[in-house]
């Protein structure tokens, strides 16, 4: 007789129960055992990006099989807001999607239905072929599929910073900024510290605040994570596995090798 399955909740369902920001890490190494190192390191979530990184299909669902065991919600971040592509990580068996570059209200609806089943959405409906509902081994899949899916939409734009409440306001799960693009399209590249980005990062918080949606930020410098935490994130990226390798190795020649 088949197993019988439940999956795990959602990361929405993670941040309305959670008592503090929930911290995470990029795993931007394409790795399956590398995303499993992050998994058993005590954060709360992961971004398997497909955006920078280089990850397809199969190394994403090795990645997502491989964090499975441990107490870690993963998130996907997809490379374009593309139904296809929505729909096939998806059906990979990510639950928790993070769709980069959103600069308005209907482009945030155009993630959610691209997410969601019919009648809302336009997913498409291959629930016993795929990993998202283990080839029909969760009951009720189909019907309860809204539940086990968030949908995070990045504002990384000056003109997505202006629209940072009517996207609050299209029923997204989540907004996470994105400092480095946005500082780049306020003609500050590089300096995503700079006071004016520092300041449109906590207007966007503002507005999630205002809408009831979490707000997240990528933010390595400690000081700069721990003045949005101040302000009210929901959720925080302080890290990346590939630049922890990369200032680590380069810490390890300055001892021994300079």
């Amino acid at each position: 007789m088949p197993v019988r399955l439940t999956l795990p909740p959602s990361f929405a369902a993670v941040l309305a129960a959670a008592e503090r920001a929930q911290a995470g890490m990029w795993v931007c190494s394409g790795s399956p055992l590398v995303a499993e190192i992050c998994a058993g390191g005590g954060l709360d979530w992961l971004l398997i990006d497909m955006e920078h990184a280089p990850n397809g299909l199969e190394s994403v669902v090795a990645q997502l099989q491989a964090v499975a065991a441990y107490p870690v919600t993963p998130v996907v971040r997809v490379p374009v807001n593309d139904p296809v592509i929505i729909k096939q990580v998806l059906d990979l068996g990510a639950q928790n999607l993070l769709v980069p570059m959103v600069g308005s209200a209907a482009e945030a609806v155009g993630a959610l239905r691209a997410a969601s089943y019919p009648p809302f959405g336009v997913r498409g409906v291959g629930s016993a072929l795929g990993r998202a509902a283990r080839w029909n081994r969760v009951p009720g899949y189909l019907d309860d599929a809204a539940r086990t899916v968030s949908v995070v939409v990045q504002i990384e734009s000056a003109a997505a910073v202006e629209q940072a409440d009517a996207i609050a306001a299209s029923g997204v799960h989540g907004i996470l900024v994105g400092p480095s693009d946005l500082a780049a399209s306020m003609g500050e590249l590089g300096r995503q510290e700079h006071p004016d980005v520092v300041a449109a990062v906590e207007h966007c918080i503002a507005a999630g605040r205002r809408h009831g949606v979490p707000v997240g930020v990528n933010a390595f410098a400690p000081e700069t994570a721990q003045r949005y935490l101040d302000a009210g994130v929901s959720f925080i990226l302080v890290g990346a596995d590939v630049t922890l390798l990369a200032r680590g190795s380069e810490g390890l020649a300055e001892r021994f090798a300079g």
